[in-house]
């Protein structure tokens, strides 16, 4: 003992070279859980520390740490994923040899990890993505990091409700991101404002709309939300709709805007598809509609109550706003990287 002491004193003082000397517990050498044996408590490592500096040339090792933090901080669980399973008769072992009776006693318990589809939930597999500059940081939109989800929209309370969603398992497995993105769907709805933007635009004329005039429609803000009120938006002869909600010829299941019938401009009229314009390579530069002057979203006219196929977003060409949008998309295309 003496002997190993000394050894650990010089060890400590930076006598030794790095891998010439460790300290491990002699435990049960016959024990069928290997950790168990002589784990390695102390490792001499002459490595600058971000807040010691060079002042300590020893390191615990994870297994000793692990419980003697928790101990010392008065944690009452320790929540780990499943392949530290093993590792817990080692974690109560440690804390039988420092333990007393006036304090809390921590406890270890692993659960499976939540991994998700189509992207990577390991410290070290983020890091290397980060270092590898296959993203942009640590807080890239794609990373499944909380300052990426939070740039990327997700509030708190979808990730609480994912949690609740999957529960706590205690077997592998692999979760469908389209899980978390229902969740921030869900949120979002109840709370999120509502505008309209086109990020494909083809031009829309109404044609028996007078020229030079416009109007201020009204549209709720949020429709899940009857107390975030109404706001006002311009329409006017000519607008922009998205290019994919309009086929020249389309199946009988298309319930968007087409040559010969009725769709509704959202929060606006009721408006019949006519002709196109095209460009020399048959591109559609325009699409020319006629609209129904009495059909006025929320006019409690009878041509208002009519039922149409679909409704479109809109906007108004001479009152658009210029805006950059980011589309992110999942971090991997494999399900299971």
């Amino acid at each position: 003992v003496e002997e190993n002491l000394d050894l650990f004193e010089r060890m400590k003082n930076g006598e030794f070279e790095a891998g010439t000397h460790i300290l491990r517990a002699k435990i049960d050498m016959k024990s069928t859980n290997m950790l168990m044996r002589d784990p390695i408590m102390y490792r001499i490592l002459h490595k600058h520390h971000h807040r010691t500096g060079d002042n300590w040339k020893i390191y615990p090792m994870y297994d000793w740490a692990h419980g003697q933090s928790d101990y010392l901080e008065q944690i009452s669980h320790s929540f780990c994923t499943l392949e530290f399973l093993p590792h817990r008769e080692l974690y109560d072992w440690f804390l039988d040899q420092i333990l007393e009776d006036n304090k809390l006693r921590p406890k270890q318990r692993e659960f499976a990890r939540r991994n998700l589809s189509h992207t990577v939930v390991s410290k070290r597999k983020l890091q290397q993505l980060v270092k590898e500059k296959h993203v942009n940081g640590w807080d890239d939109p794609r990373m499944s990091t909380i300052s990426g989800l939070r740039r990327r929209g997700y509030t708190a309370a979808s990730l609480r409700n994912f949690a609740n969603t999957i529960g706590i398992a205690k077997r592998d497995n692999l979760i469908s991101v389209s899980v978390l993105e229902f969740c921030i769907r869900e949120d979002l709805n109840k709370i999120a404002p509502r505008v309209m933007a086109v990020l494909d635009p083809v031009k829309l004329v109404i044609t028996n709309y007078p020229e030079g005039k416009e109007e201020w429609l009204e549209a709720e803000n949020n429709q899940e939300d009857e107390n975030a009120g109404f706001r006002k938006v311009p329409f006017s002869r000519e607008l922009y709709i998205e290019r994919e909600d309009f086929l020249e010829e389309a199946p009988a299941k298309f319930f968007r805007l087409t040559l010969g019938k009725e769709v509704r401009l959202k929060n606006a009229y009721i408006i019949k598809g006519e002709s196109v314009i095209k460009d020399s390579e048959g591109n559609i530069t325009e699409i020319h509609v006629t609209y129904d002057t009495d059909s006025l979203s929320g006019s409690g006219t009878e041509a208002s109550q009519r039922k149409v196929s679909g409704t479109l977003h809109w906007v108004s060409i001479s009152h658009a706003v210029e805006a950059e949008v980011r589309m992110y998309d999942r971090l991997f295309t494999d399900e299971a990287p």
